[in-house]
């Protein structure tokens, strides 16, 4: 059964899954960049070279029609050169896969395929996305306007949309990192909703305890 396809789902969905594969962080290589060298051009050297990352993470989203928040928990993957995922475990179970331009939505038994083409302000933040993860800072800097701020022990990355279409959705997303790891991801929406994602990177190596459960079966 396909899921329905409204358009604000889909942005959700993919501004999402934006954040999953930011969280996913630079590695170790990071703790060598000076001071005076942290820039993006740096961040873009680092994260040039990761090939795969896994992380887990909890997200608080609050949304202006309600008055709780919103509260998720899961894994993030990613492996190089295109392929990532956000497999949600908490309060319910659901996943986005993202492979070339096909994203893959479940949630129980339903099923819902999209192509990035469809939304063109979509298409142009998963570009973006592949050029961070690439290490490609001419691609992110063809959609957002990328600011570094701190130093190698403390530092913030702050993307800002360029594209009008894009920026009618994503105010601000700003990804602040300690050493090696990214820490915290807030995504500001244009709407007033926002999200901030508490990120655990996971060693290389080490199971996740969703692996090691099934492993366990």
């Amino acid at each position: 059964m396909l899921l329905p396809d409204p358009p604000q789902a889909g942005r959700r969905a993919c501004l999402a899954l934006a954040m999953a594969l930011l969280a996913l962080g630079p590695g170790a290589a990071l703790a060598q960049a000076g001071a005076n060298s942290f820039d993006l051009s740096a961040l873009m050297a680092v994260l040039s070279q990761r090939k795969s990352g896994e992380a887990r993470f909890t997200e608080e989203r609050t949304v202006s029609t309600l008055d709780y928040p919103l509260r998720a928990s899961g894994r993030l993957t990613f492996q190089a050169p295109d392929r990532f995922a956000r497999f949600t475990e908490e309060p319910t179970t659901e996943s986005m896969e993202v492979q070339a331009n096909q994203v893959l939505l479940k949630r129980g038994k339903r099923t819902r395929q999209m192509n990035l083409d469809a939304v063109p302000e979509l298409a142009a933040l998963a570009e973006a996305m592949r050029g961070t993860l690439g290490g490609d800072a001419a691609a992110l800097q063809r959609h957002f306007r990328a600011q570094v701020s701190g130093n190698a022990a403390r530092w913030v990355l702050r993307l800002t949309p360029l594209d009008s279409r894009l920026a009618h959705t994503v105010q601000q997303l700003e990804i602040a990192g300690l050493g090696a790891d990214v820490r915290t991801l807030d995504l500001r929406l244009a709407g007033g909703d926002r999200s901030l994602m508490m990120v655990e990177p996971v060693a290389p190596g080490a199971a996740s305890p969703t692996s090691a459960t099934s492993a366990s079966k």
